[in-house]
């Protein structure tokens, strides 16, 4: 069946308010390449948005998928639980930047993590109220929603956020946000709108995702960390993106001398199975009463058997070494694209590891975003067979999410790809 049968089927059965990036449909795919229905190959660089990290279908994660599927495929954690949760658990705590001894508690979804983190804040502090930056992405639910720190498509016409959710503004030079700004409207929200004593937590993503692949610096995240040793709110780690040594690290927290108290993680960790979870310390973790925290899919057993294949991948192929070799040639190859005149113009590239994104501009050496000519960027590099997205807060930033066991043939070809589309828009 051809792609365009197959989208006028899913706008038939599927709302729009699902929006797809491009309009060809999946047949197969292995490692960092996919093949529509139509039979097209195309070089992946958006590893299911940041999912991907050891490639589709690995052979270590379908194995143990496998065998799982052998034994059992659900419980329910709550009513007979199960040793590859209990594993995965105990891995992860010896893992994670936590401080202390830590507990993990499985989810499905990231947003899900989100708003387990937000529960387990509270009751640990009996405080209510949450601060995130603009922005920051953290999910769709309703909680989630009201975390994430942009209107547009997030929030609007789904009525008044939840409440007691607060925005500090991101650092960031190139919308003209700078550290002290931060810091100070930090101090102006205590002032005016809600005061330390009834702030629960501080949520913020090492790497804005949704928002750009904007880094936090080590200064802010100091920053937070003493502002929330001070006046005893918890700072959440939202890992859902940056985790599983996509940024040159297991957990980009490690980047920093501050530690998270609680940290949300999924994407990366089921290898394509659904999952994720919440890491914190082990005393916050357990401020919840039993029957507090959990789900009936929380935690599956097939995904878990999945996440431990996908954190036996990263230690033995070495993928936190070589998310750093991606990035530092991915890095020099779209410093070179900026330096050209005829290529549109783009940003210098950014962001650690393999998390690494740059900007359309509408002017050589200037600086205004150009989110439409980002968005044709991305449909003529899927025309020549290269998945690639946008994102930012204009729609203005390409990011690159390839599988850290792509090969460099591959990532070569889709860089290749990618120049050829950089050049096709300036002569259009």
């Amino acid at each position: 069946m051809s792609n365009a049968e197959l989208h006028a089927r899913r706008f038939a059965a599927v709302p729009r308010g699902v929006a797809n990036a491009t309009g060809i449909y999946a047949a197969r795919a292995e490692n960092a390449e996919l093949w529509d229905e139509e039979g097209r190959r195309y070089v992946d660089f958006a590893g299911g948005i940041a999912v991907l990290n050891v490639g589709h279908r690995h052979p270590k994660v379908i194995a143990a998928v496998q065998q799982q599927l052998e034994r059992y495929t659900h419980t329910a954690f709550q009513i007979v639980p199960y040793a590859p949760y209990v594993e995965l658990a105990e891995r992860l705590n010896a893992l994670a930047p936590i401080e202390g001894k830590a507990k993990t508690i499985l989810f499905t979804t990231g947003a899900e993590a989100v708003e387990n983190a937000v529960k387990v804040a509270r009751a640990a502090t009996g405080r209510s109220a949450v601060i995130a930056f603009v922005n920051g992405f953290h999910g769709r639910t309703m909680m989630t929603m009201g975390l994430t720190g942009k209107v547009l498509p997030y929030k609007r016409n789904f009525g008044p956020a939840p409440a007691e959710v607060y925005h500090l503004p991101f650092p960031n030079p190139r919308y003209g946000v700078s550290l002290d700004d931060t810091l100070r409207a930090l101090q102006f929200l205590f002032a005016a709108d809600v005061g330390p004593d009834r702030v629960a937590a501080i949520i913020v993503e090492p790497v804005q995702g949704e928002g750009g692949f904007n880094p936090v610096s080590a200064e802010l995240m100091t920053a937070l960390r003493e502002v929330c040793d001070e006046h005893g709110i918890m700072l959440v780690a939202d890992e859902v993106q940056t985790g599983f040594a996509r940024t040159g690290k297991l957990f980009a927290m490690e980047h920093y001398a501050a530690k998270a108290d609680l940290i949300t993680v999924a994407k990366s960790m089921g290898g394509g199975f659904p999952l994720s979870g919440v890491i914190g310390r082990a005393e916050l973790m357990d401020a919840v009463d039993p029957g507090g925290l959990g789900g009936t899919y929380g935690g599956s057993p097939v995904a878990c058997a999945a996440a431990l294949a996908v954190l036996d991948v990263i230690a033995e192929e070495g993928l936190v070494q070589r998310a750093n070799a991606i990035g530092a040639a991915l890095h020099a190859r779209i410093e070179g694209f900026a330096r050209r005149n005829d290529l549109i113009p783009i940003s210098a590239p950014r962001g650690p590891g393999a998390m690494v994104a740059f900007d359309v501009l509408r002017s050589r050496g200037g600086h205004e975003p150009d989110g439409p000519a980002a968005k044709a960027l991305t449909v003529r590099a899927l025309e020549n067979g290269l998945v690639l997205l946008s994102c930012g807060q204009f729609g203005e930033t390409i990011r690159i999410l390839v599988p850290l066991t792509a090969s460099d043939a591959v990532i070569e070809e889709g860089m290749d790809i990618l120049e050829a589309a950089l050049g096709a828009a300036e002569l259009a």
